[in-house]
């Protein structure tokens, strides 16, 4: 017996927003290579190839989002949601691999320090902040409930802080002939890019590798089944997630003194008691009464 609490928070992302904050990002990624080639900063072009990899971001994130959309078929049981998940990893992946050519870039430079156009960094890392502020608040209403959106937003969050850091370190080379700032600055940004970008693929590759999802305990999920009167035993429980939204449960449920055909208001209760207190929004039961076959769980 089945049954099915659907919660589905469409994603609000118009593909104007989408397609106008990649815009930005190539926009950015030009006048800051072109800024950084002329300015001689590392930091500048590290915060290039940061956008460069974000409008990709944006784009994966696009084509994941419409595919997620894409009805169920007799092929792909579950519609295509896990291509959500698939883009996170994409992107993050991208990000952590720019994050340590960085730091071997930013090492080179701090140990061989040269000489950087303070004036034209500032002004093109002001350029880069502008539109980097304007991609992150055209994305944050859909990055709180999707992991791959979330992806793209934190993309733009860290470059949109990592332009304050080049914009401060901009000042203290004008003003100071700090040099050393420069590669400082983008140690920082690759490290933190790379922290970032390390936990969204830990938990994309959780969903994939079907791990119970964080913060739900299955010896709470079967104390709960069994505190529903006339059920005695719950075992067999498969508990995984397709996407961040629909988290789904397998169980076999021994009942006491029940015919089977009696079964649907037992059904009910379990199936609410797990939606209020868990959120499992997938049920799949399985009633016995006396064994359950594959493991002789017998009263």
């Amino acid at each position: 017996m089945s049954g099915h609490h659907h919660h589905h928070h469409d994603v609000d992302i118009s593909g104007t927003r989408l397609v106008v904050t990649m815009l930005l990002n190539f926009s950015i990624s030009i006048v800051e290579i072109i800024g950084g080639l002329l300015s001689g900063s590392l930091s500048l072009i590290s915060d290039a190839l940061h956008n460069f990899s974000d409008g990709i971001a944006i784009v994966i994130s696009y084509v994941a989002l419409r595919l997620s959309k894409q009805p169920k078929s007799d092929q792909y049981t579950f519609g295509l949601k896990r291509a959500q998940i698939l883009a996170a990893i994409i992107n993050s992946g991208v990000l952590l691999a720019i994050s340590v050519y960085l730091i071997r870039e930013a090492t080179t430079k701090l140990i061989h320090p040269q000489e950087i156009n303070g004036g034209l960094m500032f002004l093109v890392a002001s350029f880069g902040l502008i539109a980097n502020i304007i991609g992150t608040w055209l994305l944050h209403r859909g990055a709180k409930g999707n992991m791959n959106i979330r992806a793209a937003y934190l993309h733009l969050l860290s470059d949109a802080v990592s332009s304050v850091a080049v914009i401060l370190g901009a000042l203290a080379i004008k003003f100071f002939d700090q040099y050393w700032v420069d590669p400082v600055l983008t140690l920082l940004i690759a490290v933190y890019i790379g922290w970032e970008s390390w936990k969204i693929i830990q938990s994309a590759i959780d969903v994939l590798m079907l791990k119970t999802p964080h913060g739900i305990s299955l010896d709470a999920i079967e104390t709960t089944i069994e505190e529903v009167p006339q059920v005695y035993d719950a075992h067999h429980l498969h508990l995984w997630q397709v996407d961040e939204q629909d988290i789904h449960l397998e169980v076999h449920i021994s009942v006491a003194d029940v015919l089977l055909s009696a079964t649907a208001p037992i059904a009910a209760q379990i199936e609410q008691a797990l939606h209020d207190n868990f959120g499992i929004n997938h049920l799949t039961l399985q009633f016995e009464t006396g064994c359950c076959l594959t493991d002789n769980h017998c009263h």
